[in-house]
């Protein structure tokens, strides 16, 4: 494992990406000795330090749920990162493309709890329970450290979350079959991927369950009007400067958002 001083140089290194837009070089490069514990302890003191600077903690995304997004990836394991207030934007925003580093986009399903789930052995049927509705929505992922990365590069990096754009029609869970839930994805009117909620751990509410487990340890409960987004069931696209990323739900609506 990383000592203090270590750890403490990993924190700033990412702040600084952060800061200047500019990716760090591989954590696991700099320190191979890196474990996944100290990729998560890196990533909550960086979420720590955001929030002393006045952010606040509005959810989590769950990442790396899918055969294609791990595949893109070279990561064989989901990772979680937090979503701060900051990073919500609405429906059709735009945003300034050199607000990030190299950013690409993902359509997902995010759930919004009524009641807080807390793990152990919290399965499909308590997720869907304990959700008020499940929203279509997209996510902006970015890399604040150098590729090629690792999973602990990735742990460390808030698991890639950099942007949630809500949109669409929010539905209740029992309304709809929610692996059959589809997006056809667009970049400036032409389609890159297409893809079902299915693919996210065979059912996206699968996705909540793994994150209220991989939390039970460390005493975390997800809470009521959390956003917890569940997954891509696509390859994610890359988004540069005047790009329109259009993600059609079919009878969930649609979602967009446009870099400037």
């Amino acid at each position: 494992m990383l000592n203090d001083q270590e750890r403490s140089l990993a924190i700033e290194a990412l702040l600084e990406a952060h800061r200047s837009k500019k990716p760090c070089t591989q954590l696991s490069t700099q320190w191979p000795h890196i474990t996944i514990d100290d990729a998560y302890a890196i990533s909550h003191a960086v979420a720590q330090k955001r929030m002393a600077g006045g952010a606040r903690i509005v959810g989590h995304k769950i990442g790396l749920t899918s055969k294609a997004m791990q595949a893109s990836s070279q990561i064989d394991e989901p990772d979680y990162g937090h979503i701060f207030d900051d990073m919500l934007l609405n429906d059709g925003a735009k945003v300034r493309h050199a607000d990030f580093c190299v950013p690409r986009v993902e359509p997902e399903l995010t759930f919004v709890l009524k009641e807080p789930l807390k793990g152990p052995n919290i399965g499909l049927v308590d997720v869907l329970r304990a959700t008020e509705y499940v929203i279509p929505s997209i996510e902006i992922i970015d890399a604040r450290v150098q590729n090629p990365r690792k999973i602990f590069d990735t742990v460390a990096d808030n698991g890639a979350a950099a942007g949630l754009v809500l949109g669409g029609r929010p539905v209740r869970p029992e309304e709809i079959d929610l692996r059959w839930a589809g997006a056809v994805f667009y970049r400036n009117s032409e389609i890159e991927e297409t893809g079902l909620a299915a693919g996210v751990l065979g059912h996206p509410a699968m996705a909540i369950a793994w994150l209220a487990n991989k939390l039970a340890p460390f005493g975390v409960t997800l809470e009521p009007g959390h956003l917890l987004l569940s997954g891509s069931f696509t390859r994610p696209v890359w988004a540069d400067k005047g790009d329109t990323l259009h993600a059609d739900f079919g009878p969930l609506g649609s979602v967009a958002v446009q870099f400037v």
